[in-house]
């Protein structure tokens, strides 16, 4: 079988919440964009979150994120000629000899995409840690929790004992006391909270203890999870404690195998969680074809990679010749410095000026680095 090459101006791997902002920008100015999402929908991480966004109104604040993302496709749905999408699609591989990327569509379609241009919007995968029993039944990651009970609306199990304390763990924690699980503790290995403040005083509040410099040594059972050893990293002491399930929310790391095919310089950055891409201050890598946006640019919150994607579309259309309101982009970096204000964001500051062309995030410019 040798399938016909598809042609594409923009094409946008991964449809979440960059993805998809990248489309809709990309549309606006006039491009004809292809959006691949290797789920069963379209909307990312958006359709599983079901607590308010922080940030600001341009973004959304206030609202719950899976109403985000019908939001966002409504804005693409008023450009719809211009927008295909695909959904259980997945990207096989970039072939940087004649830019054709690879796709298969569930298991039985195969076809291939030559585009003019790239946003990679691949997003990020789940960490996880090793210990004594991880492969039993009742060990999850945080997000495929959050699938299960967020979109699907199946209880996960009755006792939970949370690993990790970021913003993703106390919020997880939050919904599933939310749908009637018992949460008997998170456990943090560092000696401070990752997460916001405003979810743990919230997980504090209904009684559940956040064991700091704690983790897992062992999961408990002989078919399924019955409970969990935890271990002091303060004085090697160790307990039981009783559960069914043991959910991880230890990190994740930018999804990035389509960027390194593609040739993209990459820079293992501690601050971004992963081997990320180098680029300028329009999302444009090192692949003067290929820009990125969200996650896989590093690990951040969902309001700067919705502006991410803006970006990327904005300048990836604008590299075709469309006509754009360069006005735009001052805009959206501006949006972009607030959300990255102030301390908590001072990591993600460190890591994306060792990323960034001549270390330096201002000065947008269309023709290739500063």
């Amino acid at each position: 079988m040798n399938p016909a090459v598809r042609e594409a101006e923009i094409l946008v791997v991964g449809g979440g919440a960059a993805g998809l902002c990248a489309a809709a920008e990309a549309a606006v100015a006039g491009a004809r964009v292809l959006v691949l999402e290797s789920d069963l929908h379209l909307g990312g991480q958006l359709v599983k979150q079901t607590h308010k966004f922080f940030g600001s109104k341009d973004e959304f604040a206030g609202t719950r994120g899976f109403k985000i993302a019908g939001k966002i496709l409504d804005e693409m749905a008023s450009c719809k000629d211009k927008i295909e999408t695909v959904t259980n699609a997945n990207v096989m591989g970039y072939y940087p000899e004649d830019g054709v990327v690879t796709v298969m569509v569930g298991e039985d379609e195969y076809f291939k995409v030559k585009p003019a241009r790239i946003v990679m919007a691949t997003g990020a995968q789940e960490r996880l840690i090793a210990f004594p029993n991880n492969d039993l039944p009742g060990v999850y990651g945080a997000g495929a929790v959050q699938t299960l009970m967020n979109v699907y609306g199946v209880s996960p199990g009755d006792r939970v004992l949370m690993v990790g304390a970021g913003n993703i763990g106390l919020i997880v924690s939050y919904q599933l006391m939310q749908a009637g699980v018992q949460v008997a503790a998170i456990l943090e290995a560092m000696p401070n909270i990752g997460g916001y403040w405003v979810h743990a005083a919230k997980i504090r509040r209904l009684g559940v203890p956040i064991l700091l410099r704690h983790t897992i040594k062992a999961a408990l059972g002989d078919v399924v999870v019955e409970g969990a050893i935890v271990r002091s990293l303060a004085n090697g002491e160790t307990f039981k404690i009783d559960c069914d399930i043991i959910c991880l929310a230890v990190g994740l790391s930018p999804t990035a195998e389509i960027l390194w095919q593609a040739g993209c310089e990459m820079k293992y950055v501690p601050e971004l969680c992963g081997y990320v891409p180098i680029r300028n201050a329009r999302q444009r890598t090192t692949n003067d074809d290929v820009w990125v946006a969200g996650d896989a640019a590093g690990i951040e919150e969902a309001s700067s990679a919705m502006v991410e994607g803006r970006i990327a579309g904005l300048d990836a259309a604008a590299s075709l010749g469309y006509e754009i309101d360069e006005s735009r982009f001052g805009v959206y970096e501006e949006r972009l410095k607030a959300l990255r204000s102030g301390e908590t964001a001072s990591r993600i500051r460190a890591g994306l000026a060792r990323v960034s062309a001549n270390g330096f995030l201002g000065g947008m410019t269309s023709d290739g680095f500063q």
